[in-house]
């Protein structure tokens, strides 16, 4: 996010996965502790969700390839208080889209030490256990349905 410019309340959840269903999760460098899928704000207002999710993973990840799957889901939540000034003043609520990302297999994964400081590849249950985000992790809990439907 550039200085000066606010995040716009609109967001990608891409839980990347494989046919065994393990999934990757990152650990943030501004929270150590807390757990998640790829995240990220659509950059600018008509910037298409796909094209945000890609771009997430690519920047987050450094992962390229994939079968990216629109899961059809918006999950509305409230922005954490310590994430608020990152909005602008009164916006409190963001929408966030979730993404699957099918991989045929683990993948090395090269992280943004500013953004994320660890990774790893769990089975789907202890994935979703570990998120800390309640989206993430009830996205993670319908990979098994999600994946016999791709």
């Amino acid at each position: 996010m550039d200085e000066g410019r606010f995040k716009i309340p609109r967001s990608v959840l891409v839980v990347i996965h494989t046919p065994a269903l393990e999934v990757l999760l990152i650990e943030r460098a501004d929270h150590p502790g807390f757990w998640q899928s790829v995240t990220g704000s659509i950059d600018y207002e008509q910037e298409p969700l796909p094209v945000t999710a890609r771009r997430e993973v690519q920047e987050e990840t450094g992962i390229v390839d994939g079968e990216l799957v629109d899961w059809e889901q918006d999950n509305v939540y409230e922005i954490y208080p310590s994430w608020r000034r990152r909005y602008a003043p009164g916006v409190t609520h963001n929408t966030e889209h979730v993404f699957g990302l099918l991989l045929p297999a683990r993948v090395p994964v090269r992280l943004r030490p500013d953004e994320h400081i660890a990774h790893q590849w769990l089975p789907w249950r202890e994935a979703a256990w570990r998120c800390f985000s309640p989206s993430n992790a009830e996205a993670i809990l319908q990979l098994p349905e999600r994946v016999r439907s791709e």
